[in-house]
């Protein structure tokens, strides 16, 4: 049992077509690396705040 000749068929990515692909990919990674730094500075604004003033105030 074989695949369908629709299936097999595959054409070649032109370098337009893969160029594009390409920036549209940067552009994801970008904006995921953008999405996680944010996610980050909120955790630690978050815990800092929640921990309070006193932090600082402590003897090391």
């Amino acid at each position: 049992m074989s695949a369908p000749d629709e299936i097999r068929q595959v054409e070649p990515e032109t370098p337009e077509v893969a160029a594009v692909r390409a920036k549209l990919r940067r552009r994801r990674s970008i904006a995921i690396a953008i999405a996680l730094a944010l996610f980050a500075i909120t955790f630690y604004t978050l815990t800092i705040v929640k921990m309070g003033p006193a932090l600082f105030d402590r003897t090391l």
